[in-house]
């Protein structure tokens, strides 16, 4: 049964975005923030937290990774790590320490939070979330800011959801996202920052949502697009969420905040042509209706990566208000920094990686669509 887009676009968002323009008061990782740091990183080996790790090492923080050791990542010398295992509840590792600041990147179960917060309440002074913009209720609403109603979880205990059944249920993502951050409210009262990226997109993806484009539109040819092209997205790159995440840690900064971009609507139209000029390879976009791609079951976001159509109860998708991060200092980098440098990561992989992208559309796939696409066209 096809997924609907209101469940795509609950399901969808897992997180974004893409710089486009230089913001005023970039600070340079290379220059040593005023006051050093203790800032522990609750994961700190996926995809956002190496980029959190390298920037805060060279703005000069002393840096604790805590995970359970499984996953190896590129982190400069000097971080501390520690290992414990938060589905088992343990966090023996961590007792006794004291922080400035915990960045908790891979939570989505509500006892994670209220787990850590046995540990370490009291004993860091700021705690930051990384949440989603997945636990709006709602999003049909263009420009709705951090104040929107939330997803409501409605199973039967908040405190016995494990990641093993929100894998088995991904409807569970923004509700139980949501009850992570009541937790944390409630936990760190008054030193809580909550942070909902949007897509989250560059060097190191392992979604490929967004690296579909670069890698796509780098090969040539003829390429299928979504709709007409008039659709708003936003994404943000990995890097200018999580170093300006760690300004937030240097300013004690609390709060909630939409984290994508860039800072005015970007059709994705704009996003497609912006990454086709970092190439030379000359592709051209075949712009299909909406109407059609449903048709044939090509899916938004998964089929199509960061595309959803801006009608109904997705028309404010792409269109999350994020004033508030702009006004804290969240700046972006250029597009085709962020196209070029996903690219050039992408193909420093193994083969045999670079063989199958998780998302978007196969090329025997791609084909077929254009085809019957062509042939409707001339009948």
């Amino acid at each position: 049964m096809p997924i609907s887009r209101r469940d795509l676009i609950k399901l969808g968002a897992l997180a974004g975005a893409l710089g486009l323009t230089a913001r005023p008061g970039l600070l340079r990782a290379d220059t040593p923030a005023i006051k050093p740091l203790r800032i522990l990183i609750l994961g700190g080996t996926g995809f956002i937290g190496p980029h959190q790790v390298r920037y805060a090492v060279a703005r000069g923080h002393q840096v604790t990774v805590f995970n359970r050791g499984q996953r190896q990542a590129d982190l400069p010398g000097g971080v501390e790590h520690l290992n414990g295992d938060r589905d088992k509840g343990d966090l023996a590792a961590l007792k006794g320490r004291e922080w400035d600041v915990c960045i908790d990147n891979p939570t989505s179960t509500p006892f994670w939070v209220r787990d850590a917060a046995k540990v370490l309440k009291g004993k860091v002074k700021q705690y930051m979330f990384v949440s989603t913009i997945s636990v709006y209720a709602d999003n049909g609403t263009p420009n709705a800011d951090e104040d929107a109603a939330l997803a409501k979880y409605t199973g039967r205990n908040v405190m016995k959801e494990t990641r093993d059944s929100l894998r088995a249920n991904m409807a569970l993502y923004g509700p139980l996202k949501a009850a992570c951050e009541f937790e944390a409210r409630k936990q760190f009262r008054g030193t809580a920052t909550i942070v909902r990226p949007g897509l989250i997109v560059g060097p190191g993806d392992p979604t490929d949502r967004f690296t579909y484009w670069p890698v796509r539109l780098a090969q040539g040819g003829d390429v299928v697009a979504p709709g007409d092209g008039s659709d708003p997205v936003q994404v943000i790159d990995a890097r200018d969420l999580t170093e300006w995440m760690i300004r937030l840690a240097e300013s004690r900064t609390f709060g909630v905040f939409n984290a994508t971009g860039p800072n005015y609507t970007m059709s994705m139209a704009a996003l497609l042509h912006g990454i086709r000029a970092t190439t030379t390879a000359g592709a051209t976009l075949h712009w299909i209706p909406t109407t059609f791609l449903a048709e044939q079951k090509v899916s938004p976001w998964s089929d199509m990566p960061v595309w959803i159509p801006a009608q109904g109860d997705s028309a404010g998708f792409g269109q999350r208000n994020i004033g508030r991060a702009l006004a804290t200092g969240l700046s972006f980098r250029p597009l085709a920094t962020t196209a070029s440098d996903t690219l050039a990561w992408f193909k420093s992989l193994p083969a045999e990686r670079q063989a199958k992208l998780g998302s978007g559309l196969t090329p025997e796939r791609e084909k077929t669509l254009l085809d019957a696409w062509k042939a409707k066209a001339a009948g």
